[in-house]
């Protein structure tokens, strides 16, 4: 990567956030003026789910985010391996082949090609910078090695936010935009006396087949509205109200 290149994306991030310090949000408009998509969003990795969303750029973007969530797979899923996921037509064979959940669902919501970034230091992986046009269309060279660049500018944003907000190494990173679906997973895991992994994917399964946010989900599972039960179906759980409680 050349200097003049880093040097001119860094001062569009300079340009976006004025006399603010520069966040995410700067760094995601940038990537979106330097490749010419339509929306874009950082994600960052954790133990309980496959990946949180700490900003979104656009309606299109938290939605996109949502789906990749709820269905557990996407180029922005496939991306925390930590190599680049790259579609640019969803509606490509080998697109609905690799995401046979995931592209059909994001062509319906008007999502037409996606650029999953991994967001690394090393071997440690933080997460993804998720890049979404509402058309197909390749990510030519130069806006693909913009956008890696604002990818690592990305990661230095995010390690410098937990290392001023964060109480100790441990913690996940704060703003969080959806705590009550680790706090659901925590639920259900008691409910029904499985790992937390298996209960983010019951979470999820839940979410998938009754075609709702995954979030949403999670709030009524958090007010007590929606438990699970160990004798239900894979998918199933139940209102409260609908039958008889566990303690």
């Amino acid at each position: 990567m050349s200097s003049a290149r880093r040097m001119r994306l860094w001062r569009m991030i300079a340009a976006q956030a004025g006399p603010r310090p520069v966040a995410l949000e700067h760094v995601c408009a940038s990537a979106i003026a330097a490749t010419r998509t339509d929306g874009a969003a950082v994600a960052v990795a954790l133990v309980a789910s496959p990946r949180e969303t700490l900003y979104s750029s656009s309606r299109i973007a938290s939605e996109a985010e949502d789906l990749s969530l709820s269905v557990g797979e996407g180029p922005c899923i496939d991306a925390l391996s930590g190599a680049p996921a790259l579609a640019p037509d969803l509606r490509s064979s080998q697109s609905l082949a690799r995401w046979p959940v995931f592209a059909p669902a994001a062509v319906q919501a008007g999502i037409h090609a996606v650029f999953a970034l991994p967001l690394r230091i090393g071997a440690v992986r933080l997460g993804v910078l998720d890049l979404y046009r509402t058309e197909p269309g390749e990510l030519h060279r130069d806006r693909l090695l913009d956008a890696l660049v604002l990818a690592d500018t990305a990661c230095a944003v995010l390690l410098d936010t937990a290392e001023h907000d964060l109480p100790g190494p441990a913690s996940e990173p704060i703003g969080l935009q959806h705590p009550e679906v680790h706090q659901a997973t925590g639920m259900v895991s008691v409910q029904l006396g499985v790992t937390v992994a298996l209960a983010s994917a019951r979470l999820r399964a839940h979410a998938y087949a009754h075609e709702r946010r995954l979030q949403d989900v999670a709030r009524d599972v958090v007010a007590r509205r929606l438990r699970f039960h160990r004798d239900d179906t894979a998918h199933g759980s139940r209102f409260e109200g609908d039958g008889p409680d566990e303690d």
